[in-house]
């Protein structure tokens, strides 16, 4: 089992640009998922033709201007991000950036549960597993 921390917002995957030079990736997703691959320690450890289970917790910063009912809200388990980036976008980033390092292909992940929550530590907390 592999458990890390990114540091910061949680990024959504930026979606491919095309111009008449070719496809790209946006800059932007590049850094994040250097920033992913930065963030492993697992020194070592590679998956290869096993399924995977992928847990990702994301953690949004609280808006400032957030009243304080809401704060409290959310410390009671009540009131839930919801804004972007989207969840999917943000396992996307997360799962493309460890191919290769941790694992051959993100199509090794059979199980995926992904969060979103607020904190005021914004972060994103990733555990690969085998299933």
């Amino acid at each position: 089992m592999i458990n890390f921390t990114v540091p910061g917002p949680p990024k959504g995957k930026g979606r491919p640009r095309v111009t008449r030079h070719g496809t790209y990736t946006p800059k932007a997703t590049k850094d994040y998922e250097k920033l992913i691959i930065s963030c492993i320690d697992a020194e070592g450890t590679y998956y290869e033709g096993v399924p995977l289970k992928a847990t990702i917790k994301c953690f949004y910063p609280m808006p400032k201007s957030m009243p304080k009912y809401k704060r409290d809200m959310i410390l009671n388990g009540e009131l839930y991000p919801i804004v972007k980036p989207d969840l999917d976008n943000v396992a996307k980033a997360i799962l493309d950036a460890l191919n290769g390092i941790l694992y051959k292909d993100d199509n090794q992940v059979v199980e995926l549960f992904v969060t979103k929550r607020y904190s005021d530590n914004p972060r994103v907390e990733i555990c690969i597993q085998e299933v």
